[in-house]
């Protein structure tokens, strides 16, 4: 069953530490990074984990401790990869939208990839880094109009996505990157999207910037890296999902012979299946035949079903098996008619306070949680050798105003 790991000991949990509570496995955490590990044992390869994904401390630590890379979007998830113990060399700075002072950050703390996403950034980029006297790693991101088949929000490998240049420009843009000062290729990089099931696609973009690699060899670059990024999928709803082994069993045949240093980005696939995000049930109620389980977590704690229309498998942890099933929705107390976390939904029948798991939460709740409605954001517990720890206390109504000024 999925609820296994946090069945036992969740009311307790819940007791101790009130609820909406999100709740970690680090044994799932390590035995995750690990399938990753083996998969790809047979090449050289750094797993930078995408802080995105959950930028939990007490999380990123463990990945740390693995010896982990870290893949950044921001200059606040920067400091939070080097407080958490992640090497400078082997954090890689992604996004579409770095600042000036993102960039100069970046190189300050000798971080050792950027993934460059337009021209503008490789100039700006430049200027920083002459300035310095400093020389800036630089990986480009190319988009090699490739189709996910995923949800259209999580796509990023189209050419109608903002992500990355035109992988028939990315030649050109790199030739241009060797005449500028400060700036050394290390390599090409493509993220096509997230939760992805279909390994195809993945397939055929490994298969294109392995070619563009290739093409550059040729030409004398020094690459040094071959950067296939992240989005494995994972199995939300019970159907199965692609495994790192069966990634690498596709993805190894492409970079074969290259003698390149192969870099993945992966997030989702490595914490949604050790996080679940435990609440009660405040009320149950019928309009005409409608029934509403309304929970006292909401939309600002796990945003991906009101905005993907995203599925997370949901236990009544307080009923056994041989309890009557109904069908309803499972809401949030937020004053949103989007604040859902299941329409239409089978469940063991509940009572006021009984305890539901939301689980597969580890990935995209906390992080895109927020303080809507004027609502604290919950805290964190993870569980090591089945025993908690705190990890993030309960935000107060003093935390929510703190930054206010009268």
């Amino acid at each position: 069953m999925k609820k296994d790991w946090i069945g036992e000991g969740a009311e307790a949990l819940a007791r101790e530490f009130k609820t909406p509570l999100y709740v970690y496995s680090r044994e799932r955490l390590e035995s995750a990074y690990s399938a990753y590990a083996t998969a790809f044992a047979s090449v050289p390869h750094r797993i930078c984990y995408a802080l995105k994904a959950n930028p939990s401390l007490a999380l990123l630590k463990v990945f740390a401790a693995l010896g982990a890379g870290a893949d950044i979007v921001s200059g606040g998830e920067l400091k939070q990869a080097l407080r958490a113990g992640f090497k400078p060399e082997d954090i890689v700075f992604s996004g579409v939208g770095k600042t000036d002072e993102e960039l100069s950050l970046g190189l300050d703390t000798g971080i050792g990839e950027f993934n460059v996403e337009s021209e503008s950034e490789l100039r700006r980029l430049s200027s920083f880094a002459t300035a310095r006297g400093a020389r800036a790693f630089i990986t480009l991101r190319v988009n090699p109009d490739v189709d996910p088949k995923s949800h259209p929000y999580i796509s990023t490998g189209l050419r109608e996505n903002k992500f990355g240049v035109p992988i028939e420009e990315a030649a050109r843009i790199l030739r241009e990157a060797r005449t500028l000062g400060g700036l050394e290729v290390s390599g090409v990089q493509c993220h096509i999207g997230s939760q992805l099931r279909d390994l195809g696609p993945a397939t055929e973009a490994v298969r294109a910037i392995a070619s563009l690699s290739r093409t550059l060899l040729a030409e004398g670059f020094a690459l040094r890296t071959i950067d296939i990024g992240g989005g494995l999928g994972v199995d939300y709803d019970g159907t199965g999902a692609p495994t790192p082994a069966e990634l690498a069993a596709l993805v190894l045949p492409q970079i074969q012979g290259l003698g390149l240093k192969l870099l993945l980005e992966p997030g989702r696939s490595l914490v949604a299946a050790a996080g679940a995000l435990l609440t009660r049930v405040v009320a149950i109620k019928m309009n005409g035949n409608k029934r509403f389980i309304i929970a006292d977590a909401g939309m600002n704690d796990l945003l991906r079903p009101s905005l993907y229309s995203a599925y997370h498998h949901i236990e009544n942890l307080s009923r056994a098996e041989g309890t009557p099933v109904v069908t309803a929705d499972i809401v949030g107390p937020v004053c949103e008619s989007g604040d859902f976390f299941a329409k239409d939904r089978a469940i063991l029948e509940p009572s006021e306070g009984d305890l539901l798991a939301v689980l597969d939460a580890g990935a995209y709740s906390f992080s895109m949680a927020s303080n809507y409605n004027f609502r604290p954001r919950a805290a964190e517990v993870l569980l090591e050798v089945g025993r908690p720890r705190l990890i993030r206390r309960r935000e107060t109504f003093e935390d929510l105003t703190s930054c206010e000024i009268e």
